[in-house]
């Protein structure tokens, strides 16, 4: 590799059908890989990077459309999980 390095980055999802252009920016995630590192650390440096972003939610997020009604019975069925979840918690420990 050259002093430079090489520029990875996962960009424009939109026109893999991803996401769509509003809200999205024209690089999501994106390393440099310094000079001598193997190209798997520099992999997994941007897996990881891409996981702690939320790319991958976001994406499945707006693959499809959900009217109002649904996200709200979603986001509904979301809270009675995570309540379920609180009490489950507080009943063991």
């Amino acid at each position: 590799m050259t002093g430079e390095g090489f520029f990875v980055s996962l960009t424009h999802l939109f026109l893999s059908g991803g996401l769509s252009k509003r809200g999205c920016n024209s690089s999501l995630a994106e390393i440099r890989i310094q000079e001598g590192e193997s190209l798997e650390g520099a992999l997994r440096r941007f897996k990881r990077k891409v996981q702690q972003q939320d790319i991958i939610k976001e994406i499945k997020k707006h693959s499809y459309y959900l009217k109002p009604g649904e996200k709200r019975r979603i986001k509904a069925a979301l809270a009675r999980k995570r309540a379920r979840k609180k009490m489950r918690r507080e009943f063991a420990g």
